[in-house]
């Protein structure tokens, strides 16, 4: 999500450099923007360029025995099963995990679109 944002910023400034070269500025003026601006995309794509090695590089662990405390193994295959989901509440709208044993993993449940 972050990279998609990052790159949109990217292609705001690339279209603002546009912009400014269409509008009725001097040679130099434009020069001098069209360098600012170069130097901003320069940047901001180093940064992107390390959050995206950030993320490759992160090396944490999820250990599935303890991630979700209470789910027992039939549990998670229905939970796997019952794949995608929309919103992890329908963990209980699909009968898979009852609001009291939802209630013990919702703060460790997520739903990415």
């Amino acid at each position: 999500m972050h990279l998609r944002s990052s790159l949109s910023g990217l292609g705001v400034s690339i279209l603002l450099g546009i912009a400014l070269a269409c509008s009725n500025q001097s040679p130099d003026q434009i020069r001098q923007k069209t360098a600012e601006e170069t130097a901003a995309i320069k940047r901001d794509t180093k940064a992107v360029a390390q959050g995206v090695k950030d993320g490759l590089s992160n090396k944490k662990s999820v250990d599935l025995n303890k991630a979700l405390p209470g789910i027992t193994s039939r549990q998670a295959d229905r939970i796997i099963a019952e794949r995608p989901y929309a919103n992890a509440h329908q963990l209980v709208s699909r009968h898979v995990l009852t609001e009291e044993e939802y209630g013990q993993v919702q703060d460790r449940v997520v739903v990415n679109p």
